[in-house]
């Protein structure tokens, strides 16, 4: 009987749709894997469906084991956990793992490209663990100090995991601030205080800016103490932006750094391997207050509607997870996609 799988594909930007396609059996050092649950992070995929990608970061901005190339047909995702169906280490056979790998519900990868999900944290709660990588690196970038002031601009996915590994720094004060007053309820269940733009403390040592807009840039500016940093997570695609330079950046003698997870910290390259740092995350979601990341589900038969609805604004997500059930793995001689 032949093995198959199905996996979501944009198609076109602004369209997709769940393809079938034939499986191959895991050859010596790799291993078969079923999804669990995968993640939509809105703010990149949204730009991927939207087909926001300028062409110069075409080959930076693939994900691991994408297909395809932008704006599309293109196979993206990078938020998956599921568990080893097959292989040849008995150690991973039947553990539950996190895989950058796209919507798709079931895959062949090498082993190594798949990190064991703690038991102390829920299969459903671990798909945030490529956003808290991302976080811990961010972390890494800021080199926060013992006591130091610290704001964090977009209570958004990446933003609110930032907020919550460095609530965790000694005697540090941490404020998450964003323009929506309902992400109020995200800072307190992260044990974040809460702050409007209007109303954020200032003279920050380090300001983590990740709300994706002109505006948030111009107030991390704003909030920085002399000498301060900022660290830019958001990426805004085709986008332009202006940064107001001429005003206290230079009297003030501000530093601006970018932040991106695709490359490990100067500081932290000779002792720290991609795995050391993907270990890291899956340990920091045994905190069950991350789960509020978590903001809405759907069956992998939906993805092509919700991913359209997230894209337009009318189904609001930080990450939306998407469940997988015997319904979809599309094992047997063929399933219909959806």
């Amino acid at each position: 009987m032949e093995r198959t799988a199905l996996a979501y594909w944009l198609r076109s930007p602004g369209s997709g749709e769940i393809r079938p396609l034939s499986l191959r059996s895991p050859e010596p050092g790799e291993v078969l894997v079923r999804t669990l649950y995968s993640g939509v992070s809105r703010g990149t995929e949204t730009l991927v469906f939207g087909g926001r990608v300028p062409e110069s970061q075409h080959e930076v901005m693939r994900a691991p084991f994408q297909e395809g190339d932008f704006p599309g047909p293109v196979k993206y995702g990078y938020l998956n956990v599921g568990v080893v169906e097959e292989g040849d280490d008995p150690d991973l056979v039947g553990r539950t793992v996190f895989c950058l790998y796209p919507h798709q519900t079931r895959y062949v990868v090498p082993a190594d490209a798949v990190t064991p999900v703690p038991v102390e944290v829920p299969a459903r709660r671990a798909v945030l663990a490529g956003t808290v990588e991302t976080a811990v690196n961010a972390v890494w970038d800021a080199a926060p100090a013992l006591g130091d002031r610290i704001a964090v601009i977009g209570a958004g996915m990446v933003g609110s995991c930032v907020a919550s590994v460095l609530s965790r720094f000694p005697a540090a004060r941490v404020e998450l601030i964003d323009a929506d007053p309902d992400r109020a309820a995200v800072a307190e269940a992260l044990g974040v205080p809460f702050a409007l733009p209007e109303d954020a403390t200032g003279e920050c040592d380090v300001v983590v800016h990740a709300s994706a807009s002109q505006e948030g840039l111009t107030r991390s500016l704003q909030l920085a103490a002399p000498d301060g940093k900022i660290v830019e997570l958001s990426w805004y695609g085709d986008r332009r932006i202006s940064v107001p330079l001429g005003e206290a950046f230079h009297s003030r003698r501000l530093t601006l750094a970018g932040s991106q997870v695709g490359g490990l910290p100067p500081a932290m390259r000779a002792r720290r391997t991609f795995s050391d740092r993907m270990a890291l995350a899956l340990g920091l979601l045994a905190d069950p207050a991350l789960e509020t990341l978590i903001t809405g589900e759907s069956r992998f038969g939906e993805l092509p509607e919700v991913m359209s609805r997230i894209a337009s604004g009318e189904l609001p997500a930080l990450c939306h997870l998407i469940a997988y059930d015997d319904e979809h793995t599309g094992d047997g001689a063929g399933t219909a996609a959806r």
